[in-house]
């Protein structure tokens, strides 16, 4: 049986890093895998989106409307953007996170209100992670990426993988030990401190 993910999210967040790292995850766990990254200006803050199908065997990485059983959004738009391709009963997770766009920015448009409470709505299987906010407190705001990735892992049921070796293929020596720390935070899940859950 094949699964469909998607990863989306705002140049600069690491979301391709925590692609790439579900992805050599799941080749160890013997899956047949495909994966295609979108980069839409990534380093202007355009959107970036990873789309991966994994199973037995799998012919094509494109994940079409209604398709997703995980869609991973590192930012609220993002999540708007891309949930027609959640499928029902699909796993929506959430960063509670505002990265406003340019026409926004310039007051030609309104950033959307009350996002998450739409997104409640909508899908009966949401988690707003509070990824930012949790990063922020370990001293370096850019290991959100590990702790959105973690809560994405716990959600595919896939956390006895030797993620610790994984993580270490893919990151400088130096940045190991607070990455680990925000992968730990990701895959606790503490509803007092990462989530709320519907």
């Amino acid at each position: 049986m094949t699964k469909a993910i998607l990863l989306v999210g705002v140049g600069g967040q690491g979301t391709l890093l925590a692609s790439r790292i579900l992805s050599a995850g799941l080749v160890k766990a013997g899956y047949d895998l495909k994966m295609s990254e979108i980069h839409g200006m990534a380093q202007r803050g355009g959107s970036v989106i990873t789309q991966i199908k994994y199973g037995e065997k799998v012919y094509a990485p494109l994940v079409g409307l209604g398709e997703a059983d995980l869609l991973i959004a590192f930012e609220k738009i993002e999540a708007l953007r891309w949930l027609p391709y959640l499928k029902d009963k699909g796993i929506l997770l959430v960063n509670d996170l505002e990265i406003y766009p340019l026409p926004v920015l310039s007051g030609k448009e309104i950033y959307p209100q009350n996002v998450e409470d739409y997104l409640q709505d909508k899908v009966e299987n949401f988690q707003l992670l509070r990824a930012h906010w949790l990063a922020g407190e370990l001293g370096n705001y850019r290991v959100q990426n590990m702790i959105i990735l973690a809560a994405g892992v716990k959600a595919l049921g896939l956390e006895n993988l030797n993620w610790p070796a994984i993580l270490a293929a893919h990151l400088p020596a130096n940045l190991l030990e607070i990455n680990n720390r925000a992968w730990e935070i990701g895959l606790k899940g503490e509803e007092k401190n990462a989530s709320k859950t519907c």
